[in-house]
């Protein structure tokens, strides 16, 4: 069963204003369902819309393109770099998430990573670990 999701919480997923996607909604671009009185969406539609919306973004565009065998790319922004003897610490901001990563110096020097400078972080694991709360009714 696809979960159907209320639209203030569908719109944080996506980074939109709840206005936003109630005006997607009555556009076509969503469809909305009336339960009681709140306005859900179909999880699945959403996740649709949210690699669409990834798609159009110009952050997809802005990000480095490398050849690489990783999948799990999130492009942003440096925003803090600390170097010391032989390591640096890197921080990036993608969207309200932030990433960082531990790194030789040596590498973050080549990679001329300032704050400011557009990255993508790319994750390849043998392990990821999704969560999820529990089903509805079983809380």
């Amino acid at each position: 069963m696809v979960p159907r999701i209320r639209v203030s919480e569908a719109a944080a997923l996506l980074g939109v204003s709840d206005d936003t996607l109630r005006r997607w909604g009555e556009s076509g671009r969503i469809e909305l369902h009336a339960e009681g009185r709140r306005l859900t969406v179909d999880g699945a539609e959403l996740a649709t819309l949210a690699r669409e919306i990834a798609e159009e973004s110009p952050l997809a565009a802005a990000r480095p393109k490398a050849g690489s065998s990783a999948r799990n790319r999130i492009p942003g922004i440096v925003t803090r770099v600390e170097r010391d003897g032989v390591m640096a610490q890197v921080e990036l901001q993608a969207g309200p998430f932030r990433i960082v990563s531990l790194m030789s110096r040596e590498a973050a020097d080549e990679l001329e990573l300032e704050p400011g400078r557009i990255a993508a972080a790319s994750v390849k694991a043998t392990t990821v670990v999704i969560e999820t709360e529990p089903p509805r009714g079983t809380r």
